[in-house]
């Protein structure tokens, strides 16, 4: 998946399995909301995920050949789009679909141009990807990475915040 990313501050958060992505998604999106922004995030998962149930009326609808469905109540509402054979979507068609917001902050994606921050630890038994991606402009671990660029700790949540805004408008090229 490649491409250009649409005109939407976008940071990515990448590594392998269990490094920490999710950890650090999670904080920095607090972190960035905690500072009056309005966040939103897309999350990669692989093939079978499904939000919806078995037995649910929503569920239902999906099997009957809905090709969306939008789930609504009084505190959110879902949209699941059934791909029904056809491409997984784009990291850019998604970030087409969200609404308007300061930052999108995206977990997993990794082979995408967008600007990424790499998740990893010292005892992973896999190479970091910065080696081999230049799209990652920061790196956090549990270690002093040779890295480029920033190496952030990777509890220092406020410090990789402070990073992300600094880069505010710069497209996917720039670092």
């Amino acid at each position: 998946m490649g491409g250009e990313t649409p005109d939407v501050n976008v940071i990515g958060i990448v590594g392998w399995k269990d490094s920490g992505k999710t950890t650090l998604a999670s904080a920095l999106i607090s972190e960035l909301s905690g500072r009056g922004l309005t966040v939103s995030s897309i999350k990669h998962a692989h093939h079978g995920v499904d939000v919806d149930q078995p037995g649910t009326d929503s569920y239902k609808h999906r099997q009957a050949g809905a090709q969306e469905v939008i789930l609504a109540g009084g505190q959110r509402f879902a949209i699941m789009h059934e791909l029904r054979g056809a491409e997984e979507p784009t990291l850019d068609e998604l970030l087409a679909r969200l609404g308007p917001c300061d930052w999108v902050v995206v977990e997993g994606f990794k082979t995408h141009s967008h600007r990424k921050i790499e998740v990893h630890r010292q005892e992973g038994l896999r190479a970091p990807l910065y080696r081999e991606d230049s799209s990652i402009i920061a790196v956090a671990a549990d270690y002093p990475a040779e890295f480029s660029g920033p190496v952030f700790d990777l509890d220092d949540v406020s410090g990789i915040a402070d990073f992300v805004l600094s880069c505010e408008h710069l497209t996917s090229g720039e670092s």
